[in-house]
């Protein structure tokens, strides 16, 4: 259940299948383009005689017919009007097709017919429709999957494409869950059991002595984890900076080097990320210290050239020597922005109120906390919106709740319309009922608030990192077998149902988070004995999350939040 070994071993075989000995291009879409250099560094494929990488839809190509033409996309309906426009004016000497999904029989025989020159050696399907953000995490890049909380046509279609192709490339034919009090998690779940039973002699695996399980939830299951500050390594630079397709655009950072605009952010290709992403940010100090010293000892050794032994030694080792200068280069100045955003942004505060709000229920202080901190200046106009959000999602039943009041102050301090008016929907996106279950409100019994308290507590290492997402509820009780089948029923007239899990598939609507996945990981690292995989149609951080409200309660009217994505600098 490793994905990103999964996508490799696709890509992997697309070339060798092509050749050995020959230059090769490889020709992609937009969305292929992102899953190859999520699995593959570029110096890896130029190993392989893979020399160019070009988009079908550029028109403005250069023909070069010695080149062999390593054709990698998805089956849509414009890519396969382009690749027939391709094939009667080929460009290149020899094409493999590779589709990333199942291709229809009509959209074969077009291209069996524009192959007028019969430069087509080779057309197959491989399973590979998704994005690998780690090996146990995926995603599908859509912000707004949902319009007055229904799916959007195209997003439904895409996400069950989408999972049928992940399930294919993990070779299971799962039992599937999801979550009853959601009606896009119900569709989705008949969607793709649909989808299984038509293409049936695909999904033909070899039974195993416990069914893999595919649970699709809904992210309004929990809309208070998005709104956290995050942190972990990999949570706050995403959450502070950004993370998009395992890149980081440092170029708004201070006295950044031109070779730090854009870094690369991989586990598979970073050892020191891979071992620290997960890390608090208090601990990241020491593992950077550690990172610089041993650094500092290996600039030294290559000082000594003092023979042709020592010239041969240096110029073996100079490109690990050079991406280890990158590697110290790079997590040096993320961890500098870091810093630096959490000093300015007076976020230990911001992040201490978010913690009190989501994990305590002392209603006079917090308000008290919240309105203090909208009204400093130091506070970005995100995080003073969030607090509001964070209180309403809390204290929406509380008796004496100042909901308007804090919206007033938001007004006061001209925070983006578009903000306040995400903050104004929070609760008809959290709050939507569905088949006439209402969603799991925060406004707890104080029995339960009680106990969830009690449970939240027990380790906790500092005031910052109390809170829990509600997903690691949901897996502990599906991994004790507790997890109820009226909140989470199976798909089906008469399904399969199992008592126990080993490999795991959790789909979430709407997105997820990197705590989330930093939960699943710990989940994974606890129970050896099961594997758990979680999926997205997005990671978020704030920003995102805000969109993916606007779009969901969004009545049609002009509700564009994506242009104060970089619309606050933060110095």
């Amino acid at each position: 259940m490793n994905l990103v070994s999964a996508v490799r071993n696709y890509v992997g075989k697309m070339i060798d299948d092509s050749g050995v000995g020959v230059m090769k291009i490889l020709l992609m879409d937009k969305e292929t383009i992102s899953v190859v250099s999520m699995v593959y560094a570029q110096s890896e494929l130029l190993q392989r005689e893979v020399y160019l990488f070009e988009l079908l839809n550029n028109f403005n190509r250069e023909p070069m017919r010695h080149l062999k033409c390593i054709c990698f996309i998805r089956p849509t309906r414009e890519n396969i009007e382009n690749l027939c426009n391709e094939l009667r004016n080929p460009n290149y000497n020899l094409y493999f097709i590779y589709f990333t999904n199942v291709i229809d029989k009509d959209s074969l025989k077009q291209l069996a017919e524009a192959d007028e020159h019969e430069v087509v050696r080779e057309v197959q399907e491989v399973f590979a429709d998704f994005l690998c953000m780690a090996r146990h995490v995926f995603s599908f890049n859509i912000i707004g999957c949902s319009k007055k909380n229904r799916w959007k046509h195209d997003v439904l279609q895409r996400c069950t494409s989408g999972l049928t192709s992940l399930l294919l490339a993990l070779k299971r034919c799962p039992v599937i869950r999801y979550q009853a009090s959601s009606e896009m998690a119900d569709e989705l779940a008949k969607c793709v059991g649909n989808l299984i039973s038509k293409e049936a002699a695909l999904f033909d695996f070899r039974h195993t002595d416990v069914a893999p399980l595919l649970l699709i939830l809904d992210r309004r299951f929990d809309p208070l984890t998005p709104l956290l500050n995050q942190w972990t390594y990999q949570a706050m630079v995403h959450e502070l900076i950004g993370i998009h397709n395992n890149r980081v655009n440092l170029s708004s950072v201070p006295n950044t080097s031109e070779e730090l605009k854009e870094v690369v952010l991989s586990a598979e290709q970073d050892e020191f990320y891979s071992k620290c992403m997960f890390m608090n940010f208090g601990e990241i100090g020491s593992q950077i210290k550690e990172l610089m010293e041993n650094y500092q000892k290996t600039a030294q050794s290559h000082q000594k050239i003092e023979s042709i032994s020592d010239m041969k030694t240096f110029i073996e080792n100079y490109p690990a020597f050079k991406k280890m200068s990158g590697t110290v280069a790079k997590h040096i100045t993320l961890v500098g922005e870091l810093s630096r955003l959490v000093q300015v942004n007076n976020l230990l505060e911001v992040s201490e109120t978010e913690q009190e709000l989501a994990c305590h229920s002392n209603h006079s202080e917090a308000l008290q906390h919240v309105k203090k901190l909208i009204t400093n200046d130091a506070v970005t106009d995100l995080d003073a919106t969030r607090l509001v959000m964070l209180y309403t999602l809390k204290y929406e039943r509380h008796s004496s709740n100042d909901i308007p009041g804090l919206i007033e102050l938001l007004n006061r301090r001209n925070v983006p319309e578009e903000f306040r008016r995400v903050a104004a929907s929070v609760l008809t996106y959290s709050n939507a009922s569905v088949n006439g279950v209402h969603h799991q409100s925060l406004s707890e019994s104080p029995v339960a608030a009680t106990r969830r308290l009690l449970k939240g507590l027990k380790g906790v290492e500092n005031i910052y990192t109390q809170h829990q997402p509600m997903l690691k509820e949901i897996l502990e009780n599906l991994l004790r077998g507790r997890l109820k089948e009226s909140a989470y029923p199976y798909n089906g007239n008469n399904p399969v149902r199992v008592d126990r899990v080993r490999d795991v598939i959790v789909f979430v609507a709407g997105g997820v988070t990197y705590e989330e996945a930093n939960t699943v990981h710990t989940l994974n690292l606890a129970n050896p004995d099961v594997r758990i995989i979680l999926g997205s149609t997005n990671v978020h951080n704030t920003k995102s999350f805000f969109e993916e409200i606007a779009a969901s309660v969004s009545d049609g009217n002009a509700y564009d939040i994506s242009r104060f994505r970089d619309s606050e600098k933060l110095t």
